[in-house]
Order: structure tokens, then sequence, then C-alpha cells
């Protein structure tokens, strides 16, 4: 890491698991990033805004996706740094990564509703895959927190589905 950068903060983030009834995982492909990575949906957390809060008001902003039920908050939080190329970049340079609370939620509409052309989109296309391809599919410094999140959402989907 940057010398310069790294006694910046983490920036507080949610991060938001969305299953279909086939239990296929919502992943997105950024505008900003030009190479092949796709990733679910995850944002910061506002100022005095709580963590399921926040999920619920990422995931709108978006994807337009309000139909959805918690099924559960994973346990712990993940952290992950941002490689030197986007230190200083990324947040106005203001973090050096970011520490998330995960939330897995149940999406009970239909393809219809997903609708990622939102006011300040952030996505090119979207799509439903299987949980375990999302570590596939990821940009390489969230691969550890991926890993994380698909070994907590499995364990989950083996006890309750």
């Amino acid at each position: 890491m940057k010398e310069k950068f790294k006694n910046l903060p983490l920036r507080s983030g949610v991060g938001i698991v969305v299953l279909n009834k086939d239990n296929k995982v919502f992943v997105a492909k950024r505008i900003d990033n030009p190479k092949n990575f796709w990733q679910m949906p995850q944002g910061g957390v506002d100022e005095g805004e709580d963590y399921l809060t926040a999920a619920f008001r990422e995931l709108k902003e978006e994807t337009s996706i309000t139909n959805v039920e918690l099924v559960s908050e994973l346990d712990g939080f993940v952290t992950y740094n941002l490689p030197d190329r986007l230190l200083g970049i990324i947040w106005k340079g203001k973090f050096k990564g970011q520490i998330q609370k995960w939330f897995l939620m149940r999406y009970l509409g239909d393809d219809s509703e997903v609708n990622i052309q939102t006011s300040k989109p952030e996505f090119l296309d979207w799509k439903w895959v299987d949980l375990k391809e999302i570590t596939d599919l990821v940009v390489d410094f969230k691969l550890h927190v991926y890993q994380e999140v698909q070994e907590k959402v499995q364990k989950i989907l083996i006890n309750r589905f």
C-alpha cells in the first residue's frame, strides 16, 4: 500500500446477496470497469444510517429492486483494501478500503422489475449466476470477500432451503 494512504480509514459499507426463486445470485457489470468483472450490489453507509437501511437503499439505487425479503444478516464484517492503482482515486481519496456488513435477501419479483438504468447508473449489464460462480467473476482485490460471503451463504442455504 502506498505509504501516504496507509493511515486512511476504512469506509463503512454494505453488500447484498440477492437470490431469485432458483437460488441464483444477482450480479452486475460495473460501468467504470472495462474488464469482464461482475459484482453483487454494494455501497457505502450514509451518516446516521444503520447497515440494513443502507443495504435496502443501495439495492434500490443500483438495481431498482425493492421487492425483497431479508433472509439473513451474515455474521461479522469483511474488509478489503484498495490496490495501489486505485488509492487516492476511489471515494475521492478519503478511504483506503472498505469494511462491509453483508446481507442475504430473497428477490420476490420478476426480472422485468430490475432496472439498472437508474438516476446514477453504476452498471452496464446484469444476470443471475450460481453461487459457486461469484468468485470466478469478481475483481481480484475483492476475491477474499466473495469467498467468505460465498461460504456463509452456502451454509445458510444448506440449513434453510
